[in-house]
């Protein structure tokens, strides 16, 4: 899954070779270290211009032991490194050919399930979804075939401990896209009644989408079975140039009880990824 194909292009843009600013402190002036409280990952396809390799000896270094949306292709790489798949991808068909079309059903059962075997065997425990774009449908509908679909391949699920994780999306990234408020995917979380299904909740979506995250995290962190960050406006590092304050987010997912994974999910704009990845792990490491 490539998502730099999902970002528009004025996101892109801003990828260059920004100079930091001078409250934006180089990690490596300080000896990097984490109290790992919070249980630390990163999304791959954001550094995806660092081979893979390359990557994980870094994150090695680092104390980094998770690693977000990978298939089964890198999984052995993984293994070599003993970094954990915290999300595995590579079942679904895409994000707008998702789990509320029937027509997409006997495709998606048949990837499905012949991906959560593959998962359990290599010692991952998530797998993401799509809910796939509304084209007309409207939610109630959309709902009813997720339930209806989804109930299909939760058994398979359930025997061998893997938790099926639908993503939360802004409609200004993903326009049409139906799984794009809590609501909503709470609604389908209550349907299948399984706790092996839960939603991936994307900070930078929810605050665009719907706002309130410290709240929504309180109030339905029974459904969220894993966070995504990101810097709002621009999708960029979650430092003092946007909106978001992580470390007040991380206090309130720690408070819930929550022993899952956050992973970063920016764009950088800074020349130095790495230093600003390291900066990310810190200000969420509370």
């Amino acid at each position: 899954m490539k998502r730099r194909d999902f970002i528009g292009t004025a996101a892109v843009s801003t990828i260059g070779l920004t100079a930091y600013p001078k409250d934006f402190i180089k990690t490596e002036e300080k000896k990097f270290e984490l109290k790992n409280n919070i249980n630390h990952s990163v999304c791959e396809w954001c550094f995806n211009d660092i081979p893979l390799e390359e990557l994980l000896q870094t994150l090695s270094q680092l104390g980094i032991k998770n690693i977000d949306l990978l298939g089964p292709k890198d999984w052995p790489l993984l293994h070599q490194y003993n970094i954990n798949c915290s999300m595995c991808n590579g079942a679904e068909i895409s994000l707008t050919e998702g789990w509320n079309d029937p027509q997409y059903h006997p495709e998606l059962i048949k990837r499905y399930s012949e991906m959560i075997p593959k998962v359990a065997e290599n010692g991952f425990k998530n797998l993401i979804c799509f809910s796939g774009n509304r084209r007309g449908m409207s939610d109630t509908d959309g709902l009813a075939n997720c339930i209806t679909g989804l109930k299909q391949i939760m058994p398979l699920a359930e025997k061998h401990g893997v938790v099926i994780q639908m993503e939360l999306f802004n409609q200004q990234n993903h326009p049409d896209y139906m799984c794009d408020n809590s609501a909503w995917g709470i609604a389908l979380c209550k349907g299948l009644g399984s706790e092996n299904f839960k939603l991936l909740f994307d900070i930078y979506h929810m605050q665009i989408q719907e706002g309130d995250i410290i709240k929504s995290i309180r109030d339905n962190h029974h459904y969220f079975g894993h966070y995504h960050t990101a810097g709002v406006p621009g999708r960029n590092e979650i430092d003092e140039t946007q909106e978001l304050y992580y470390p007040a987010i991380m206090r309130a997912i720690l408070e819930t009880g929550y022993t899952g994974v956050v992973a970063q999910e920016f764009i950088c704009k800074y020349e130095d990824k790495i230093d600003s990845l390291k900066k990310a792990f810190k200000v969420c490491d509370v």
